[in-house]
């Protein structure tokens, strides 16, 4: 079993390091994390800092929310850089951006380690359940050296292509789901302004052209107002930024991501940065007067 280390125990890393500790590694974590005492009353080892966790473990994991932080837990004082070593794997598993990515890569490998970027999808429900998609971008070599522990982890896990590959895959994987929970939203606020029950609407759909996980997960949140995040705004419209950042690099037009950007940021206005992300309904709310389930 390898020695993995594990930076960022929060709502998404602090389930995926339990799968990964349930399944026999032996975990370096963090010492000034919130949630390192349950990990180390089970076996993992406390680590005074990133350089730590890296002189120890074989393969170091990172679960961060955003760009700075990565560099930070990489290069910063006490980073991961200064305690890497030739043969071993850093994998970034958090959200960020994929030129960021390319760069922190080239770093890690001038210092003779390898590099993974392997963002996921699914949520706290995927994280707890292991049941994740991942998706990869770094060498075949890597990726087959650490492929038993993604599978801990996920469901569907893919090599997409080198590094930066992963990050710009959830990209357009945040595109597909923040457009798809905007027309669930518009789906369900119509049929409910027009009178008809939108939890029998919503059952009808599942069996349809129209039925999505979406449409399952989220449709259901939104009928029986339950805004507890599984996936902040704030994280979500981060990714959608990355995408308008990436578009405009481009020459690139994202005219529904970037109206899609706007209703995440009503939600902010309106004090739901920290909603879950199905939430994107109450700005249409707004705009139409009316609350799915009034009649």
């Amino acid at each position: 079993m390898s020695d993995v280390g594990f930076i960022g125990l929060g709502i998404m890393g602090r389930p995926m390091a339990a799968n990964l500790q349930a399944a026999g590694h032996r975990l370096f974590v963090l010492e000034s994390s919130a949630a390192a005492g349950d990990f180390v009353s089970a076996g993992a080892i406390a680590c005074k800092s990133a350089k730590a966790v890296a002189e120890q473990a074989e393969v170091i994991i990172i679960m961060v929310p955003d760009t700075p932080q990565v560099s930070d837990v990489l290069f910063g004082r006490n980073g991961v850089a200064e305690g890497i070593s030739k043969g071993k794997i850093v994998i970034d598993m958090s959200s960020i951006s994929p030129l960021a990515t390319k760069e922190f890569a080239r770093k890690i490998n001038d210092l003779g380690a390898e590099y993974l970027d392997a963002p996921v999808s699914g949520g706290e429900v995927g994280a707890k359940a292991a049941s994740l998609t991942i998706m990869v971008g770094g060498s075949q070599q890597s990726f087959d050296a650490v492929k038993p522990l993604f599978d801990k982890l996920g469901k569907n896990v893919t090599l997409v292509g080198g590094n930066g590959d992963g990050q710009t895959t959830k990209v357009a994987n945040q595109i597909i789901v923040a457009l798809t929970i905007e027309a669930v939203g518009e789906a369900l606020l119509f049929a409910s302004k027009a009178g008809a029950d939108p939890a029998l609407v919503r059952k009808a759909l599942m069996g349809g052209f129209a039925s999505s996980r979406v449409l399952e997960v989220h449709g259901e949140r939104m009928i029986k107002r339950n805004f507890e995040p599984g996936f902040r705004i704030e994280l979500h419209q981060k990714d959608l930024g990355l995408a308008l950042e990436g578009a405009r690099a481009l020459g690139l037009a994202l005219p529904n991501t970037a109206a899609t950007q706007q209703l995440f940021n009503s939600c902010t206005a309106l004090g739901g940065k920290s909603w879950d992300h199905s939430a994107m309904v109450k700005a249409l709310e707004c705009l139409a007067s009316h609350e799915i389930g009034e009649s």
